[in-house]
C-alpha cells in the first residue's frame, strides 16, 4: 500500500479529470499516491481506464468508485465506506481532495445539488466565477445571488424556467452553484484554521476553463486540458511564490491569484450559506471531526 497517501478526484472520467489523472500517472512522485477516482458510473469509465492502463511510470494503485453528487444519501454512503477503508488500513489516508466534477447539462432543477454533494464530500473526508458575470446578469435582480436565505438556490427556484426560459436562466443557475462552492471554501478554511486538529489542512478553488490562445494568454478564457490539468496539479501539490509555502483559502485563475466577487467575500453570507448547507445535508457531529461544524 502507498505510504504517501490517497488522492481523491471527482469527475475523473471527464475531459479535465482524465487530463489530471494523466498528469498523476506520468509523474513518479504523484503515481506513488493511491488514486481514488470518483465517476458517475464506474462500469462505463472507459477514458479513465485507458489512461490508467497506459500509465507511463509503472503501476499506480487505484480504485474507481461510482459517485452521483446529486444524490446526497449516496454521497454519504460512499464517503462513509471510504472513511471506513482508511480506518481499517485498506487504503492510505486522503492527502489531496480535488473536487472537479460538474454537470454535463443545465437542467431546470436544483443545480446546486452539486455544491451540496461536494460539501458533504469535503466535510466527511476531513475526518482523516469569474468576477464579471456576463450578459446573463445584466438585470439588477440577478446581480445578487441570495440575500438572507439560500433556499431558492438549493431548491432550484432561483432564476427558474418560469422566470426566464432562455439559456441565460440555466447559466445563472449554474453560476449560483459555482458561487456557493466558491463561498464555502473560505468559510470552511476559517473553521478549519480554528480547529485544534485540522488547522493544517488547506482548501482552495480554481475556476475551470486552443493551443495558440493558451500560448498568447496563458490564463485567458480558453485553455487546453494540458494547461488546466497542470494548474490543478501544481495547486494541489506545489508551493511557490504565488501559492505560498502552505496554500490556504486561495481563489485561482489558472496560475494567477484572483480576488473573489464582492458577494463571495461577504462574511455574513458565507456563514448563512454554511448553516443552510448543514441543514440541507443533515450533517451532524458524528459525520465530521471538525470542531466548529455547526
Amino acid at each position: 500500500m502507498s505510504t504517501k497517501g490517497t488522492i481523491l478526484l471527482t469527475g475523473a472520467n471527464g475531459g479535465l479529470g482524465v487530463a489530471v489523472v494523466r498528469k498523476i500517472v506520468s509523474w513518479p512522485e504523484l503515481a506513488a499516491y493511491h488514486g481514488l477516482y470518483a465517476v458517475r458510473d464506474a462500469s462505463s469509465s472507459l477514458r479513465l481506464r485507458s489512461v490508467l492502463r497506459d500509465a507511463a511510470v509503472g503501476p499506480h494503485s487505484h480504485d474507481i468508485v461510482s459517485l452521483e453528487l446529486t444524490n446526497l444519501a449516496a454521497v454519504r454512503d460512499v464517503a462513509t465506506t471510504i472513511n471506513a477503508r482508511v480506518a481499517a488500513g485498506e487504503i492510505p489516508p486522503i492527502r489531496v481532495l480535488i473536487l472537479n466534477a460538474a454537470p454535463g447539462n443545465i437542467p431546470a432543477g436544483p443545480q446546486p445539488a452539486k455544491w451540496l454533494g461536494h460539501i458533504i464530500s469535503h466535510i466527511f473526508f476531513t475526518q482523516d466565477t469569474r468576477n464579471n458575470a456576463g450578459a446573463q446578469y445584466i438585470e439588477k435582480k440577478w446581480q445578487t445571488i441570495f440575500h438572507d436565505s439560500t433556499e431558492p438556490i438549493a431548491k432550484g427556484t432561483w432564476s427558474s424556467t418560469k422566470e426566464d426560459p432562455s439559456f441565460r436562466g440555466g447559466y445563472r443557475r449554474y453560476g449560483a452553484a459555482k458561487l456557493c462552492q466558491v463561498m464555502m471554501i473560505p468559510e470552511l478554511q476559517r473553521r478549519i484554521d480554528a480547529d485544534p486538529v485540522l488547522k493544517d489542512i488547506s482548501t482552495l478553488i480554481m475556476p475551470w476553463l486552443v493551443v495558440i490562445l493558451t500560448w498568447l494568454w496563458p490564463n485567458g478564457t480558453n485553455r487546453t486540458l494540458t494547461k488546466s490539468s497542470a494548474d490543478i496539479v501544481v495547486a494541489a501539490f506545489d508551493s511557490n511564490p504565488t501559492l505560498g509555502e502552505r496554500p490556504k483559502e486561495l481563489y485561482l485563475n489558472g496560475e494567477e491569484r484572483r480576488e473573489m466577487a464582492a458577494e463571495a467575500r461577504d462574511p455574513r453570507k458565507r456563514e448563512t450559506l454554511w448553516k443552510d448547507t448543514i441543514k440541507y445535508t443533515q450533517l451532524n457531529q458524528k459525520d465530521t471531526i471538525l470542531a466548529n461544524w455547526a
